[in-house]
């Protein structure tokens, strides 16, 4: 069951409607006390909340909620018309939902979050209770230790092999949700940007506003071949199969989107002639995404970008083996002359969360080169970089050129 909250009936109904086309039932709320007092009564498996209401506002709401320990968990999905800046969406953030979306918003990618988030919930309390369950069983174990020493063990061994595996899928849940909000964002960020362009700059219909708008609309496809994959990835049972992969249309069309980004600093990008490979296109097109993106991020002040994409081939899975023509590995090289990094964070830069520079200066979650160094795990791969602190980065990903069990 779904919460919908919101002090005006006009924008409940709609909701309410459009969850019901999808199998999804809801309730509804007039005010976040009411609110509070159904939650009381009832169990719900998502909230969507309103921020601006008289009485007590969404960011309150929230805030009781995370301070229950019986309701901490709900997953909380702002949706406002009005607050959309960013104090408010960070302030969302920290009451602890797990988004913050803004109005007008599209109802075929509000269905598709609020069925993520309900998965989500769903799978974080199958958890919870096969834990429940596993530490009910050891106990009972433990009680009949004395006559049953060896098969105490023998199911010991099974537990703590099971619990490996919650843990695994819980990580990978985690990074699941992350990957939702921040990777999922860059489509999103070019339907915005196009939109905008198209409003601000084109009153009347020529080439370059039916260009823009084709754009979007790519993009948004490209957002949904991305959700698909990033499910099946999610799932550690899940057997994603590869296919081969030109890397010069990937990196292509990872050009053509940042073309904004690459016109405003004036960057000049040179790419050499890229293998096929196998494996996942958009697994792949997000770990050369992030690494031409971070080039074009961290660039200096002043500084026009140069971003110099090349590889070669090599005989074994090694960044320091020899170069050969004949090999089954290649090693693509994405060199910049920006920021760069000091050396000694390296271990540091593919960690989840980790960030080296001023986040407010430079925009970012601090998850893109984690991503991308699972997903080159996922491939057989590796990633690593060199670097020296306002000397540029060179980023080095090393892919098989054949499938290898």
């Amino acid at each position: 069951m779904i919460l919908i909250v919101d002090d005006q009936r006009e924008n409940i109904l709609p909701l309410k409607k459009i969850l019901e086309l999808h199998g999804l039932q809801s309730d509804s709320a007039e005010s976040g006390e009411e609110a509070l007092l159904k939650i009381l009564k009832k169990s719900y498996s998502l909230i969507i909340l309103d921020v601006q209401m008289p009485g007590m506002d969404g960011f309150e709401v929230a805030e009781a909620l995370s301070g229950s320990n019986r309701t901490k968990d709900i997953p909380v999905l702002f949706l406002s018309a009005i607050n959309k800046e960013k104090k408010y969406i960070f302030k969302g953030y920290e009451t602890g939902a797990v988004d913050y979306v803004t109005k007008p918003v599209d109802p075929d990618l509000l269905i598709l979050k609020v069925k993520t988030f309900l998965k989500l919930y769903e799978q974080k309390n199958e958890l919870r209770n096969i834990r429940d369950l596993l530490s009910k069983e050891v106990e009972i174990r433990k009680e009949a230790q004395e006559n049953l020493e060896i098969k105490v063990a023998e199911r010991t061994s099974e537990l703590t092999q099971k619990n490996e595996e919650l843990e695994m899928r819980n990580h990978e849940l985690q990074q699941f949700s992350w990957v939702v909000s921040h990777d999922l964002k860059e489509p999103l960020r070019k339907i915005e940007m196009f939109t905008k362009i198209l409003q601000e700059r084109y009153l009347v219909e020529d080439e370059k506003a039916t260009d823009y708008s084709n754009r979007t609309i790519r993009a948004a496809g490209r957002m949904s071949r991305l959700i698909t994959d990033l499910l099946d990835y999610s799932r550690l049972s899940s057997n994603v199969v590869p296919e081969m992969v030109d890397l010069n249309r990937v990196v292509q069309e990872i050009i053509t989107d940042f073309d904004f980004r690459v016109e405003q600093k004036k960057a000049v990008i040179n790419v050499c002639d890229l293998p096929v490979v196998p494996g996942v296109p958009s697994q792949l097109r997000q770990v050369f995404q992030n690494l031409i993106g971070n080039s074009l991020k961290f660039s200096k002040p002043d500084v026009a970008p140069q971003i110099d994409v090349s590889y070669d081939r090599t005989g074994q899975k090694s960044f320091t083996a020899p170069a050969d023509p004949e090999g089954q590995y290649c090693r693509i090289t994405v060199k910049d002359n920006g920021i760069g990094f000091d050396e000694i964070y390296l271990d540091k830069i593919f960690v989840i969360f980790q960030s080296l520079n001023d986040r407010n200066q430079y925009e970012g979650t601090g998850i893109g080169l984690a991503i991308a160094k699972k997903i080159t795990d996922k491939h057989n791969g590796l990633i690593t970089a060199s670097s020296k602190k306002g000397e540029g980065a060179s980023f080095k990903v090393l892919l098989p050129l054949h499938n290898i069990n």
